[in-house]
């Protein structure tokens, strides 16, 4: 993620219109037409905008714990028809319940808890994680 860990500040990177911004170049330039757009942890700081301005343009979308879903309102998520899996570790106990109060307004989601996986569930506990994200991946139209 850009400006995060060791990889070096982004000026774009700054507001949440430029991290929406960003993601909208990346997938463009990457020639993506309706991406599945998994969000772990840090990453909801790029995707929670993009989402809320285009979630139209995805064909799914996967919040595994993001931050910043406290940012934004019940109103924005009910605005949003992006098919959601919201996937957490059930041990992930501070994240994940703040996450799951403020996605859980998206009207289009589904929850896949991932029994004895903490914060990182897609690292504890790989195969329950595919497993999840491959069955919701075969529903999408």
């Amino acid at each position: 993620i850009p400006g995060y860990g060791d990889s070096p500040p982004v000026e774009m990177a700054v507001t949440a219109q430029g991290r929406k911004t960003f993601l909208d170049r990346v997938l463009q330039e990457l020639g993506m037409q309706r991406p599945v757009l998994v969000s772990p942890s840090m990453s909801g700081r790029f995707a929670l905008p993009f989402l809320l301005a285009h979630g139209d343009w995805l064909a799914g979308f996967v919040p595994i714990t993001p931050v910043g879903t406290k940012d934004y309102t019940a109103e924005q998520y009910r605005a949003v028809q992006t098919p959601t899996l919201i996937l957490y570790g059930d041990r992930d106990t501070r994240l994940a319940p703040q996450a799951l109060q403020n996605l859980q307004h998206l009207p289009e989601h589904r929850v896949a808890v991932l029994s004895g996986a903490g914060h990182a569930c897609y690292l504890d506990k790989p195969e329950d994680f595919h497993q999840a994200l491959l069955g919701f991946l075969h529903q999408l139209k």
